[in-house]
C-alpha cells in the first residue's frame, strides 16, 4: 500500500490527520489512541507503512519497542497506572483492525476488566514431546528464511 493510500496512520504521520502526538522522531510517531481501552493508551507508529510483522524489517519492530520502553516510565508517571501492557496484533484473528503496524503501550488498573484471557480448555502443562516437536518446526522455518536471505 501506498503512503497515505487510506491508511490513517500514514495520514497522521504525514501531519494530514489530528492526533494527540506525545514524541515523534525521523522514524516514529507516539499518540494518543483515539478508541482507548484504558486511560493513557497510546500507539507508536512507524512513519514507513507495513501492514505488520509479518513484512515488517525486524529493525523497524525492535525500535517500535525501543521507543514504546522510553515512552513507558513517563506514561506510567502521567497515569498513575500500576502496571502496563506492550501488544502488537498482526492479522484480524489477532485483534489488528488498522492495517499498519502499531505498537500499543496500555496502562494497567486493578480492575479495568481488560486482559488477555486463556482459551477454553488451554493452560494445561504441555508435554516435553509436543513442546520439542513445535520448537523443531520453528527451527526448521527459520533456518529456511536465513537460506533465502
Amino acid at each position: 500500500m501506498a503512503e497515505g493510500s487510506n491508511c490513517i496512520f500514514c495520514e497522521i504521520a504525514a501531519g494530514r490527520a489530528p492526533a494527540s502526538v506525545v514524541y515523534e522522531d525521523e522514524r516514529v510517531i507516539a499518540f494518543m489512541d483515539l478508541f482507548p481501552i484504558t486511560k493513557g493508551h497510546l500507539l507508536v507508529v512507524p512513519k514507513e507503512h507495513y501492514r505488520n510483522a509479518f513484512d515488517c524489517p525486524p529493525d523497524v519492530v525492535a525500535y517500535l519497542a525501543q521507543v514504546g520502553t522510553r515512552l513507558a516510565g513517563p506514561l506510567r508517571r502521567a497515569t498513575g497506572c500500576e502496571g502496563m501492557n506492550f501488544h502488537i496484533a498482526n492479522e484480524a484473528v489477532a485483534g489488528q483492525d488498522v492495517w499498519h503496524i502499531h505498537l500499543h503501550l496500555l496502562p494497567r488498573y486493578t480492575g479495568d476488566g481488560f486482559g488477555f484471557r486463556r482459551a477454553p480448555g488451554s493452560g494445561g502443562r504441555a508435554s516435553r514431546q509436543i513442546l520439542d516437536e513445535m520448537a523443531g518446526r520453528i527451527v526448521a522455518e527459520v533456518a529456511a528464511d536465513e537460506e533465502e536471505s
